[in-house]
């Protein structure tokens, strides 16, 4: 079925509203996170998944950063996954690691390293090649996150006033360069 430009501008003005008003947007996949103590939180998913989130001084929590890169790396993970099983069996072993260059005067990374780690011992060199180079790109097509975080995206914040319903977006400041 396709949508007339009527239709099309209708939906565009209705999400401008509602980004406007501070609603979220249509997301199935969207999380939250409740603050439980000082720089601690607990986030949460729809499926029933739990994550503690804090600053580097509380254990037993990831920082933001460190979910970051626990991201990037499920992403790649998640995109080569079938790839590498097609030709090393379902139960192939894999360890991925992350770290990231972090730009402190500017507060923010400048790079990801991600690591995979996985036994190619079974292959002929010319065929582990060709499956490494498969993987690679099912991550260059898959990997959404790490796509994003090349492409760079847009931050919406709202605040809203619980005690009042009046909401206030923020426009993010360019970082210093």
């Amino acid at each position: 079925m396709t949508s007339s430009p009527d239709l099309e501008l209708a939906a565009a003005l209705a999400a401008d509203a509602a980004e406007a008003a501070g609603a979220m947007p249509d997301d199935p996949a969207a999380v939250r996170i409740e603050r439980v103590g000082p720089r601690q939180y607990v986030g949460y998913n729809g499926r029933g998944a739990v994550v503690h989130i804090g600053s580097a001084e509380h254990d037993e929590r990831f920082t933001p950063g460190e979910l970051l890169k626990l991201a990037l790396l499920g992403c790649t993970g998640l995109s080569t996954d079938v790839t590498l099983a097609r030709r090393l069996g379902d139960d192939y072993a894999a360890t991925l690691h992350g770290a990231t260059v972090k730009n402190v005067a500017e507060e923010r990374y400048t790079e990801a390293h991600e690591r995979l780690e996985v036994d190619l011992s079974a292959l002929e060199p010319d065929a582990a090649a060709r499956l490494l180079a498969a993987a690679g790109r099912a991550v260059d097509k898959n990997c959404t996150v790490g796509r994003t975080v090349q492409a760079g995206a847009e931050v919406h914040l709202t605040f809203v006033d619980t005690a009042t319903g009046a909401t206030t977006a923020h426009i993010a400041e360019e970082p210093p360069r």
